[in-house]
């Protein structure tokens, strides 16, 4: 009887050993698969779908991809993204997204707005958000930007800092973010500067960094010193047309950068300053709130009082105290009302 007793609780014993290894070994698979530094796997998954200027245009595309990875290493999501060669391949992109269920997708310009559109009426369930569009739709998450405040700042820079007189501003498509920059710019040049002479370039593409480079060679030959670009990829030629002067000698040239901070691509040298949409700020922001639950349609604007446009920091290296800080006085009075800044 002792005998059998004694196996039995042996046998209970190791029956209790297995358990506790079987629960202990499902605790650690919960706990893994995030990176090496620990981060938890997300569930969530992201879709990034770019306007014609690509992933890599070294301006808002890539600000925008550049966020859903720093979530995809710090949140564990899972982001993807789908570059569009043609305004054609916008349904068919944002969609592939929503039929695959994910949480959130994003259409990054202007352009995808009316397409989203459609997506979202067709979707109501899908959780949608776009970059410098409206789109009037309850699970559409809109956020633009008060470009025109941004670029009166790099306006004033331009008509202070020019030695020629003449500056210069190249822009993509003549849609209304384009135009708020233009505008913007000029209003800010003429403050500075009212006898400064400003040239006006369309490309008409955000994809062609050759017609950049051929609008910028054309202003420059023109005698103009400085030039604003807001035409994504193309603005790459305006970059590339200033570096070839600058290193064959004669008159220096610069180019004011947008976006993002352009001297951290293209160098101290030739970028004057940049004019910094919080595109990043303003992705990396929504997307949490699909992460936490708390995402919810609309739209909001983000200007100088928000931090939502800007100079770079790193502008001190080419800018003049005096000029920011009479920059910095302009921007008081814009956020303060005193100064209502143009948007057409």
């Amino acid at each position: 009887m002792k005998k059998m007793f004694k196996l039995s609780l042996i046998m209970l014993l190791a029956f209790s050993v297995v358990l506790a290894g079987c629960g202990k070994k499902k605790e650690e698979t919960g706990a893994s698969g995030g990176d090496s530094a620990g981060t938890a796997k997300s569930a969530v998954k992201v879709g990034l779908v770019t306007d014609v200027g690509g992933v890599n245009d070294k301006s808002f595309n890539q600000s925008a991809w550049e966020a859903l990875q720093g979530l995809e290493k710090d949140k564990g999501i899972t982001a993807k993204y789908l570059q569009s060669k043609s305004k054609e391949d916008y349904v068919t992109n944002l969609n592939k997204y929503v039929k695959d269920k994910y949480d959130l997708t994003w259409g990054i310009g202007f352009d995808l707005g009316a397409d989203m559109k459609t997506v979202a009426d067709q979707n109501p369930d899908a959780h949608l958000a776009i970059i410098d569009a409206v789109v009037d739709a309850p699970n559409v998450r809109s956020v633009t930007f008060a470009e025109n405040e941004g670029a009166f700042l790099v306006g004033v820079v331009a008509g202070k800092m020019t030695k020629t007189g003449k500056v210069g501003f190249v822009g993509g498509s003549e849609i209304p973010v384009i135009k708020r920059f233009e505008a913007g710019f000029k209003a800010g040049v003429k403050q500075a500067n009212p006898n400064a002479e400003i040239k006006i370039n369309y490309t008409g593409a955000f994809d062609k960094p050759d017609q950049g480079k051929a609008a910028a060679a054309t202003m420059y030959n023109d005698g103009v010193d400085i030039i604003f670009h807001a035409a994504g990829a193309t603005g790459t030629g305006v970059f590339n047309e200033a570096i070839s002067r600058n290193k064959a000698g004669g008159s220096k040239v610069w180019v004011i950068g947008v976006d993002k901070d352009q001297s951290l691509e293209f160098g101290d040298d030739v970028t004057l300053t940049s004019m910094v949409k919080g595109v990043s700020t303003a992705v990396d922001k929504v997307t949490k709130e699909v992460i936490d639950g708390t995402f919810k349609g609309g739209a909001e604007t983000l200007g100088l009082k928000e931090d939502g446009v800007g100079l770079a920091d790193t502008s001190s290296k080419n800018v003049p105290a005096d000029v920011l800080k009479e920059v910095e006085d302009y921007k008081q009075k814009i956020i303060s009302g005193e100064i209502k800044v143009p948007e057409e």
